[in-house]
């Protein structure tokens, strides 16, 4: 049986308040270890049907980059879950609901630099 590896380190600082993501993956053409800002890792325990998850991101992470993660994290979750079940109506209802929380960060975005 093959095998895949993927590391994350978590540098944290003094208050235990991440400071850096790094990861690498043995299985990909990407030599060295990649930064990231913030990273959502969610498995599935079929035996308790739960969800078990791992959401972090780094203390310099601006709300503008959270917000991009977010849509883009949520219209991925809406093709990874077309992929699975083809329920292009539910689909598509994800990927309005990314498209309007985007639009109403921007909307407060505008009205908070205008103030």
């Amino acid at each position: 049986m093959n095998k895949s590896t993927i590391t994350i380190d978590v540098h944290l600082d003094e208050g235990k308040v991440p400071e850096a993501i790094t990861w690498s993956a043995g299985d990909t053409t990407i030599e060295n270890t990649q930064k990231a800002k913030a990273m959502m890792i969610s498995f599935w325990d079929s035996a308790e049907k739960t969800a078990l998850r791992i959401d972090l991101w780094t203390k310099d992470m601006m709300v503008d980059e959270m917000a991009d993660f977010f849509y883009q994290t949520i219209m991925t979750m809406a093709d990874t879950y077309d992929r699975a079940t083809k329920h292009k109506e539910v689909v598509d209802d994800m990927k309005k609901f990314a498209h309007d929380f985007y639009h109403k960060f921007q909307e407060k975005q505008m009205k908070e630099n205008k103030a």
